[in-house]
């Protein structure tokens, strides 16, 4: 026994060599450190949450987006295939179809158009006239949504024929009912449609002068 006990003296003196001289500020320092570190775990999980918090409101607000622009999409598309047989035929059709329907984000429209007797194409393979045509369907199919006070067309009828510009100011006279039209305009058949034109002369050079009639006055 007396062997054993010092056997188990000498490695526990061994030990305690092997563990170095004592660091009396070990405590000390391990506190801080203790302190330190759940500083920093208590940084960690609000940056967490916050980060959570983030992606849920990122989620919330890309939902809202995606729903009211559906919803929007599906209303104007509507609008667009009234306008369009108004500005066509009953017989000409058009669609409004998404790119890309699984992102709506960052997703296209395809604007397509069918004259009667043609194949559905694609607004840019539209004459020019049906093109014209096809826009203004566009434009008034949004304006629908929510009428602004007054809107300015700049030439819009340039490329139309006579029927079509007939057909052209029969809709801006209906939609003048609730917003203001200004329209800039050469086309005689345009200017013989509205309620008061303005002509611009100019008798000296660089001198506008503005030169307006009433029709609603002479009726």
């Amino acid at each position: 026994p007396v062997e054993e006990l010092q056997e188990k003296s000498d490695r526990m003196k061994k030990r305690l060599e092997n563990l170095g001289e004592v660091n009396p500020t070990a405590i000390e320092a391990f506190t801080e450190m203790k302190k330190r570190y759940e500083f920093i775990l208590e940084q960690k999980n609000d940056l967490v949450n916050a980060k959570d918090s983030l992606l849920q409101t990122i989620q919330e607000v890309e939902a809202t987006a995606n729903q009211q622009f559906l919803e929007t999409f599906n209303r104007v598309r509507e609008n667009f295939q009234r306008v369009f047989k108004a500005l066509f035929t009953e017989d000409d059709t058009a669609d409004m179809v998404l790119e890309n329907p699984e992102n709506l984000a960052e997703t296209g429209i395809d604007i397509i158009a069918k004259p009667k007797g043609k194949r559905p194409s694609s607004i840019s393979q539209l004459s020019g006239g049906e093109k014209t045509l096809t826009a203004t369907a566009l434009l008034f199919s949004i304006y629908l949504i929510k009428p602004a006070p007054f809107c300015i067309l700049d030439e819009v009828d340039a490329p139309l024929d006579d029927a079509n510009v007939g057909k052209f100011t029969n809709m801006i006279r209906k939609f003048s009912e609730e917003s203001q039209f200004i329209i800039v305009t050469h086309n005689k058949q345009t200017m013989s449609a509205v309620d008061v034109i303005y002509g611009v002369t100019m008798q000296e050079p660089g001198v506008s002068k503005l030169v307006p009639v009433d029709f609603r006055a002479l009726s």
